[in-house]
């Protein structure tokens, strides 16, 4: 995104976020409500679960939802807002180059790849997972009682919270890795727009010019 920008554009841009963030919130509302709802009808143990923590359940689907979608309407703004004419046609060719070198990656260095650049969704989504598969668990054990379920369940959030923590320590010091051994390559994507513009304008020039002058 630009730098100098008016309000009239920072305006825009607050709209399409906030159109995200709706559509953020009602698309988990969409899918924690109706989940909530059928466990609330059909687990014994989901019902007997304080409001509060049914609550934390929509929230844990609702709060990822929301930022990627608002992150996903920001960035769709920026690209047909000022993604044209030369930088436009840079920034494709570097995605086609990006879509080469992914073809020719096997399934497990994809896998690490896409991991590595959606690092928060797989944090916020492997969390989310591992809380319900646990959940479930001791929900359904019937030699305990509901508060001790409840202690059980905070006790498994405690150790799932720090195993994601580590993993996502793992991560970042592979990320961190990568961008040393890059540390020497100079990014040239700038110099590239230059050419790409300067390229554009001699052609425009050499279009406005008489047919006998060519």
């Amino acid at each position: 995104m630009k730098v100098n920008v008016s309000q009239e554009e920072l305006d825009a841009l607050q709209a399409a976020s906030l159109r995200g963030a709706v559509e953020g919130i009602l698309g988990g509302l969409a899918i924690s409500l109706p989940l909530s709802y059928l466990a609330h009808r059909r687990f014994p143990a989901y019902r007997a679960l304080p409001p509060s923590l049914k609550a934390l359940g929509i929230v844990l689907v609702v709060g990822p939802t929301y930022a990627i979608q608002t992150e996903r309407r920001g960035l769709e703004f920026d690209e047909e807002r000022y993604w044209t004419g030369a930088t436009k046609r840079v920034i494709e060719n570097a995605k086609r180059q990006e879509q080469s070198q992914w073809q020719k990656l096997t399934p497990g260095q994809k896998v690490l790849q896409w991991a590595k650049q959606n690092q928060y969704s797989v944090i916020l989504g492997s969390w989310a997972v591992s809380m319900a598969i646990a959940g479930t668990i001791v929900m359904r054990d019937r030699h305990q009682s509901t508060s001790q379920k409840v202690v059980q369940a905070r006790m498994w959030a405690q150790g799932l919270t720090i195993g994601v923590l580590v993993g996502a320590g793992i991560l970042t010091h592979q990320q961190r890795q990568e961008a040393a051994e890059h540390r020497g390559v100079v990014d040239h994507s700038w110099k590239d727009v230059l050419e790409a513009e300067a390229k554009e304008k001699e052609q425009r020039r050499i279009g406005q010019l008489p047919a006998n002058a060519l």
